[in-house]
């Protein structure tokens, strides 16, 4: 429905320089934290992990080589959403010189609301790691058992509890055991905690304190000494759960955000009824290739 003289009369009264709902301002590209960003020029992308080698093998005097061979561990797949809005307004508004002095805010509006869909999608994926979805290994995004072309398994969780010491500790050592598809050791760390703003204050305490958290000795406080968050945290504030916390890692293709269209935005006016009406158009995907890019805690409630 296009934007009427009747809903903008106020616009009309001398001295009225805003209008409430339009100025609100918005968080940052949250998602970029947490994602890496391609660009893509099909209708969906996939991506396939490969197994690698087994450790090699001890060659007696004489013997032949034993010879190992790559496997397909499994494959994910990007299908791209487009996501569209727009707005109208009625040929009398704009002759009672209302678009000059709307476009522009509704404008800004309908960048808000493309910005804050693009957010929720991303987080969405976060917000349900530990149940629900799954993805190329049939399992959701942080779980106790991917499995592995060995026959072994990979922890990505560290299960319900919450962000303290202990917790944080036992993630990063647990990064620090993972394997590659074949049960080789890989040299996994952390790097950029992701959480609610209701953990904003335990996160400082946690990786800004010199001393430990909590305690009345002088114990250095490990995990600053240590550096093993170098990225310190940030805030995601479309996150749902106040008690989840994720550290995202150093491992290569793991979340993944792929750009089929960037926005773009459009203007025509209708003949029959003379409104003119603006669009704004874009086409992308969220999603996981490499589980291992992230592990996540799910808090005690």
């Amino acid at each position: 429905m296009a934007i009427s003289r009747s809903q903008l009369l106020k616009e009309l009264l001398p001295g009225l320089n805003a209008l409430f709902g339009l100025e609100y301002a918005k968080y940052g590209e949250e998602h970029k934290e947490i994602y890496e960003t391609e660009t893509s020029d099909r209708s969906f992308e996939e991506e396939t992990k490969l197994s690698g080698f087994g450790a090699a093998g001890t060659k007696a005097e004489g013997a032949a080589i034993e010879y190992d061979t790559a496997q397909e561990a499994f494959t994910a797949r990007y299908t791209h959403e487009t996501v569209a809005m727009g707005f109208a307004i009625t040929e009398e508004a704009i002759e009672d010189n209302l678009y000059d002095s709307l476009s522009g805010r509704y404008t800004k509006a309908l960048a808000r609301a493309m910005a804050y869909t693009k957010q929720v999608k991303a987080a969405a994926i976060l917000n349900g790691a530990f149940s629900g979805t799954t993805y190329g290994d049939n399992k959701a995004l942080c779980v106790s058992d991917h499995p592995l072309v060995s026959g072994g398994v990979n922890s990505n969780t560290g299960g319900a509890v919450d962000l303290n010491e202990t917790s944080l500790e036992n993630a990063v050592i647990q990064i620090g055991k993972w394997t590659d598809e074949r049960g080789l050791k890989i040299a996994a760390r952390p790097k950029k905690m992701i959480i609610p703003s209701d953990l904003q204050f335990v996160a400082t305490r946690l990786l800004e304190t010199e001393g430990r958290v909590g305690t009345a000795d002088n114990d250095l406080n490990a995990i600053k000494t240590n550096g093993v968050v170098p990225g310190g945290y940030t805030i995601n504030h479309y996150l749902t759960d106040p008690n989840a916390f994720f550290l995202t890692t150093d491992i290569p293709n793991g979340m993944k955000h792929f750009t089929r269209a960037k926005m773009t935005t459009g203007m025509d006016a209708d003949f029959d009824t003379g409104n003119s009406r603006y669009k704004a158009r874009e086409r992308y995907s969220f999603g996981v290739s490499d589980p291992l890019g992230i592990f996540g805690c799910s808090g005690s409630s």
